[in-house]
């Protein structure tokens, strides 16, 4: 499915510059990929890639602290507008004071004075590679994906797209311009990896190696990516007391973005029944992510979208 026209890729657009780029980590205390390439690039004084003003936050400090991935509630969950213009009390979870902080200093939200582009790092434990997770569906962060898929072989690289209106857009990377969270995985919440942290620290550097040639007039040609657009998400089977009762079938295990048709193994019973899927074809992703269990969500599921881009340049003042 190609959900722009073909000849889109032909056509030359001009796009603002980039003038800034903000990188965190933390959002998320336990996922410790992020945590320590920010501070890393803090002890390297990185504030600058080219022409590009590079700032870098610590996003959730406490709960990097803590060890923990949130204190009180999941700050990536707490950049909805509704949430970002809730008044503070003194019962206001210490996550919702910190979204609007970070919406004041990086946005804010949907206005002028936002930053150019926000990168957000993030670490599953579902088996899932590389993913560019993003909201709208903007040149800039297509081009830059392309350019990562097209120059990192280490590991998968794959786009997700969450079709969500931006006044609804929960997470932090849809603060900016221009935003796009890099989630890699498998790793486990508390642990480093080398071979994960060396992924995460490719694609930046390719990152900013792209912004680095778009912004001094280099030109990017058009063409198309695959996205997974979220569908769904399916739940643990559970009992009458709300309590799992299967856990995920090995055939589905680590096989995030196979083709899930009807009638393969989704769940084994702690009995030992095979429960299998129906429904139409579609693709699994964070498939048994430890993070999901409170949240009542075994796996999503997603279809495969092609999206084509054009053509793009900096437009010139």
């Amino acid at each position: 499915m190609v959900d722009r026209a073909e000849n889109s890729q032909m056509q030359r657009t001009f796009v603002p510059p980039i003038y800034n780029v903000t990188i965190c980590g933390g959002t998320h205390g336990n996922e410790l990929t992020g945590v320590y390439i920010v501070r890393e690039m803090q002890k390297q004084k990185m504030e600058k890639a080219g022409s590009v003003s590079v700032t870098t936050v610590e996003t959730n400090p406490r709960a990097v602290a803590a060890g923990r991935r949130y204190t009180e509630m999941d700050l990536n969950r707490c950049f909805t507008d509704v949430l970002l213009s809730s008044p503070i009390t003194e019962s206001t979870p210490y996550e919702v004071k910190r979204a609007q902080e970070l919406n004041a200093q990086l946005g804010p939200k949907g206005s002028a004075k936002a930053v150019d582009l926000l990168i957000d790092l993030h670490n599953t434990t579902s088996n899932m590679g590389l993913c560019f997770i993003f909201y709208s569906i903007d040149w800039i962060t297509l081009h830059i994906y392309k350019y990562i898929e097209n120059n990192l072989n280490s590991v998968p690289v794959r786009a997700i797209q969450l079709d969500i209106p931006s006044s609804e857009a929960y997470s932090l990377e849809s603060v900016g311009k221009h935003g796009f969270a890099i989630e890699v995985g498998p790793q486990p919440s508390g642990v480093l990896r080398a071979d994960i942290f060396n992924v995460v620290k490719e694609a930046l550097d390719l990152t900013l190696q792209w912004l680095q040639k778009f912004s001094s007039g280099h030109s990017f040609e058009g063409g198309t990516v695959d996205a997974y657009t979220f569908v769904k998400s399916v739940d643990y089977p559970r009992d009458s007391a709300g309590k799992a009762t299967a856990i995920i079938h090995q055939d589905l295990q680590d096989n995030d973005f196979k083709l899930l048709r009807s009638g393969d193994p989704i769940f084994q019973t702690f009995s030992g029944d095979i429960l299998k899927y129906e429904g139409e074809d579609l693709y699994p992703f964070f498939v048994n992510e430890c993070a999901y269990y409170e949240k009542k969500i075994a796996f999503h599921l997603a279809q495969k979208k092609t999206y084509s881009f054009p053509h793009i340049s900096v437009k010139n003042d």
